[in-house]
């Protein structure tokens, strides 16, 4: 299996491990000019959840592939957490922050994949 997709699949599993709710994957590996080769968003029901999934998908990254992010925008008090993994970009919402940005329905010749919540 190669980097990206490992690391796509940490970063689903950190975002299951604090319940992310509507855990989406973008594949744009198939777009030429993307920004990045995947996009992963989920959403949090408060802020301290969206902190507690950002800690989440940091930490089982870094146990999992070893990758550090280039940059993370949004802090514990942020309705709106991002982070960059150069080839793998992570959003992660409240739902009222997801819902007006659109993200999935931005890039709609891409592949979107919903994954189940977890139970």
């Amino acid at each position: 299996m190669n980097q990206t997709k490992m690391l796509v699949e940490a970063v689903v599993r950190g975002m299951q491990e604090k319940k992310g709710k509507r855990i989406t994957t973008v594949d744009m590996t198939r777009l030429s000019g993307a920004i990045c080769e995947y996009m992963i968003i989920c959403e949090g029901n408060s802020l301290h959840q969206l902190s507690a999934l950002s800690d989440s998908v940091w930490e089982t990254v870094r146990a999992g592939t070893g990758e550090r992010t280039l940059s993370t925008d949004g802090d514990r008090h942020s309705p709106w957490i991002g982070m960059d993994y150069g080839s793998v970009l992570v959003h992660i919402f409240m739902p009222e922050q997801r819902s007006f940005y659109n993200l999935e329905h931005l890039w709609a010749d891409s592949t979107v994949t919903e994954i189940a919540d977890p139970e």
